[in-house]
């Protein structure tokens, strides 16, 4: 999958009463914070296609290895050789708003945010680094064990993809692995798990150079459904076999769902429906 090397600098970058009251005394506040918003209706079905909302633009150098939505913007992680970036880009322009450059020792992977900050890994180096999520000011590098490729988290956890198909639940203070599972689907361990994004409670999974992604019990490893996205960019389009699909984002508070791929020219805010037998 990877072709490139690159690298962040190790060091900041330029950059009242304790008795339940009765359920008469409850007020509408209190009723509302309590509804529980109901699961969405995909999630009914098994296997998914999708209905494209909106076309927004993206930065054709920008090799997409993690998107993420964050306080109303784009957060996105991405590799080549001297064009690895982390940036924060206005979701309906696609301006970059603010961008911290790697060097080439270092090959942007993954991306997620978690408590106010935003965690990226690299390839092979074994090495992530830790940034404010509002500023992109980098804080700290953070150590783990083999490749990284696809990030996300269920917020307790990071979780991380290597390519293979495991993925590791990783407690973001000490780094150490709590758990790993191992994803199937009919008794089949399902590997080239990368780009990952933790949505109303299952992980999506998109499967290298493919047009699939997987949906994922974060329990148990089994294969939930899948999101077949075959057609969502064209063709004739791609200049190069490594610009396949390759980004997923998801906002909960609007329930939108972008997906993207490498160099392509525009991210994709997508429904999804069940797709026809």
């Amino acid at each position: 999958m990877r072709r490139f090397f690159f690298l962040l600098l190790l060091c900041p970058i330029t950059l009242g009463s304790c008795q339940k009251k009765p359920a008469e005394e409850t007020s509408p506040a209190e009723n509302a914070t309590a509804t529980v918003r109901p699961a969405p209706a995909w999630q009914q079905h098994r296997d998914l296609s999708y209905r494209v909302i909106k076309e927004l633009p993206h930065d054709t150098r920008a090799f997409t290895q993690g998107l993420i939505v964050h306080a109303g913007h784009f957060m996105e992680s991405t590799g080549g050789h001297n064009t690895t970036w982390l940036r924060k880009v206005e979701i309906e322009t696609g301006n970059i708003l603010i961008e911290r450059k790697l060097s080439a020792e270092f090959f942007g992977e993954g991306l997620t945010e978690l408590n106010g900050k935003l965690y990226q890994l690299t390839w092979q180096n074994q090495q992530g680094f830790i940034y404010d999520a509002t500023t992109l000011a980098w804080q700290k590098n953070f150590s783990y064990q083999g490749e990284g490729w696809g990030l996300t988290d269920d917020g307790t956890h990071l979780i991380m993809s290597n390519g293979s198909s495991k993925l590791q639940f990783i407690d973001p203070k000490s780094f150490r692995v709590a758990r790993e599972i191992t994803v199937v689907d009919g008794g089949n361990a399902i590997d080239q798990l990368n780009e990952l994004e933790f949505i109303e409670g299952e992980i999506f999974a998109n499967i290298w150079q493919t047009n699939r992604i997987i949906r994922i019990d974060p329990k148990s490893g089994k294969v939930l459904g899948t999101l077949d996205l075959t057609d969502i960019h064209a063709k004739e389009t791609i200049t190069h076999p490594d610009h396949v699909l390759n980004g997923i984002a998801y906002d909960p508070e609007s329930q939108a769902l972008f997906v993207t791929g490498k160099c392509w020219p525009k991210i994709y805010q997508i429904a999804l429906e069940p797709r026809d037998k």
